[in-house]
């Protein structure tokens, strides 16, 4: 089945696709300024500025709670699409980057739990599980032409329904206590917005408000308050699909805000780490080790199993115009965690020494996955967009 032919390389989708290229590369630059500042005779003051408090918060709790919902309506905007009039919208079609999701999402986090269970890092287990789609197409992108749409889009449904399977964990394992009330008021607002989809509204205005009372709301729940971003993507009227729908003008707005913007300020703050002198060290505990192997390793060795589990079986195919080999490529880009795997580190623990080293292993393995991926990708797809058996 030829991808190519399923789902045609809209206008949205390449817009998509370029910003997040363009942010990814943005990004690199970002993280690489961020690390020299935070270890240069600035460092301090550096650092002090993203725990700086405002109104009972951090500046980098604001970004996390805040900043990052905008983020995860346009996944969830992007996600809509796909399910509607995407890759998603075919049960053949979904089922192989769906497969791909789960086995890139339970492999690593086997691997994560082998090597520290029973201990205090176990709650990391979500942190090998993410993927950034940013940098797993600011990657992809190197290779240029070569790269057939087919394998833009796998990748891209796959980063989608990480991030989505993302929010699930965040939503269920990393929320301590629930205020019932102002969760019930939340979904509350999300229902009055469903209703409004009914009644097709279809001016953005009441769902935007009813999105930052929903957000409200849901961050005094006790629960992450970045699933408000993908409720508020799922109430706002797909429509037809057209470049007129509310759904549409929304995403076109957000992809360059979120690119150049929104994520490059998480990335700086995310970043923002003082690095001893002893860093290698704690390369050698097994919360790092288990990050590491979980996303260099566990996420190709998931992805590709997975996937050949689902066509063995018949329950979906692989595109024509790719093999298990280009599979495999971007499975590795799949260990790109970086700024997702973050997100979820800050969620995970509360001891600063825990997180900067988790950090450090991120990053670490997040450069060992993109070089695996680019160079293994590099010599299974030639230059007129064939690939090689």
């Amino acid at each position: 089945m030829n991808l190519k032919k399923i789902l045609p390389a809209t206008t949205l989708f390449t817009d998509f696709f370029n910003s997040e290229k363009s942010g990814g590369i943005l990004l690199i630059f970002i993280t690489i300024t961020s690390l020299i500042l935070s270890n240069t005779a600035f460092g301090t003051n550096y650092i002090e500025f993203w725990n700086t408090s405002f109104n009972h918060h951090t500046i980098t709790h604001w970004i996390n709670d805040g900043l990052m919902t905008i983020f995860f309506l346009l996944i969830g905007l992007e996600l809509e699409r796909e399910i509607y009039d995407g890759e998603l919208s075919d049960l053949k079609s979904a089922s192989l980057p769906i497969f791909a999701a789960l086995g890139g999402m339970i492999v690593p986090a086997g691997i994560f739990i082998a090597f520290n269970y029973g201990t205090a890092t176990q709650d990391g287990a979500g942190i090998p599980m993410a993927t950034d789609i940013a940098f797993a197409i600011a990657i992809l992108s190197l290779l240029g032409s070569r790269i057939p749409l087919s394998l833009k889009i796998f990748l891209t449904a796959l980063a989608v329904m990480d991030d989505l399977g993302a929010i699930i964990i965040i939503s269920i394992f990393y929320t301590n206590t629930i205020s019932l009330l102002n969760l019930f008021l939340a979904l509350g607002t999300f229902g009055i917005l469903l209703v409004l989809n009914r009644l097709k509204i279809r001016n953005l205005i009441p769902y935007l408000i009813g999105g930052v009372i929903m957000w409200y709301f849901m961050l005094q729940s006790g629960v992450h308050a970045t699933i408000t971003g993908v409720l508020l993507a799922f109430a706002i009227p797909f429509g037809n699909g057209d470049k007129k729908s509310s759904s549409y003008i929304l995403q076109h707005f957000l992809h360059k805000p979120v690119a150049f913007i929104i994520l490059p300020i998480f990335a700086l703050a995310s970043t923002a780490i003082a690095i001893p002198d002893t860093w290698q060290t704690g390369l050698l505990s097994s919360n790092s080790i288990g990050i590491i192997l979980g996303l260099s390793a566990g996420k190709a060795i998931g992805i590709f199993l997975f996937s050949f589990l689902g066509v063995s079986l018949g329950l979906c195919s692989l595109p024509s115009d790719l093999n298990w080999k280009n599979i495999i490529g971007v499975g590795f880009l799949g260990g790109i965690g970086f700024t997702m795997s973050i997100f979820i580190t800050v969620l995970a623990f509360d001891s600063i020494e825990l997180v900067n080293e988790s950090k450090i292993a991120i990053i670490i393995a997040s450069i060992i996955s993109a070089i695996l991926g680019l160079v293994f990708l590099r010599f299974t797809i030639k230059k007129n967009n064939t690939v090689l058996n």
